[in-house]
Parts: C-alpha cells; structure tokens; sequence
C-alpha cells in the first residue's frame, strides 16, 4: 500500500482541464473527508472514487487473498464515504462524487458535468 499516491492521475487530468476552464479550487485540501477538489467559498465539494477503494459496484472486486482483512478494510471505506456525505449534506455543502469508470469511459463529458455543476452553484449558469 506504500505504492498508493495521495493524487492519482486521473485527478490530475480533472484538475488541469478545470483550471485552464479558470475554475479556481484546492485539491485534496484539509477538510472532513479530503475531497479532490475543493471550493470552500462555495461550500463545494467533490470526491472521485477509485472503483477498488470505494467498492464500485461495477468493477470493485474483493482480492482473492487475505479476504477477511480486505473485506473489513472496504467495509469500512465505504462506512467512511457515508459518513462524510452526511457531514457535507448536514452542514450545507454542495457534494459531487463519481467513480473513476466515468472518467475512462468519458472523460471529456464528466468533466463537463463537473463544470456544470460548478457554475449552477456559484450561479454562473441557469
């Protein structure tokens, strides 16, 4: 697990379209959670989702050995990933999350709708 970075590519690839879109935001910042991308201004955040990390239920599959250590470890992160949408949706923030499978499979048009989503709740778009 040494091998895991804090920021994958993909979220690099997120991030670079969103800025030179000149949305402005923080990655992985302090707050609960950590979420990829942030707003605070705008009390927006948004988390994507690796599909083994967070148990895709199209692609997240369980590993072969040490199934009793894995099975609670993925339990628990999506525990964890309940527990921070609660957190946001309680205290009025703007959540987005989506799976890494969006992005390989349309990248251009998830990014799209993060954009959207973005500007619907700054206010740029109706």
């Amino acid at each position: 697990m040494r091998a895991i970075k804090s920021i994958s590519k993909l979220e690099n690839r997120v991030s670079n379209v969103l800025w030179n879109r000149g949305i402005r935001f923080r990655k992985n910042s302090i707050l609960f959670g950590k979420p990829d991308i942030s707003i605070q201004k705008y009390k927006i955040v948004i988390f994507i989702d690796s599909c083994f990390w967070h148990v895709c239920p199209l692609h997240g599959n369980k590993p072969k050995s040490n199934q009793e250590y894995w099975i609670k470890k993925l339990e628990r992160n999506q525990y964890r990933d309940k527990e921070v949408n609660d957190y946001y949706n309680k205290n009025g923030w703007y959540l987005l999350r989506f799976w890494e499978h969006d992005l390989k499979e349309d990248f251009e048009g998830t990014v799209d709708r993060i954009s959207l989503f973005i500007k619907q709740v700054k206010g740029e778009e109706q």
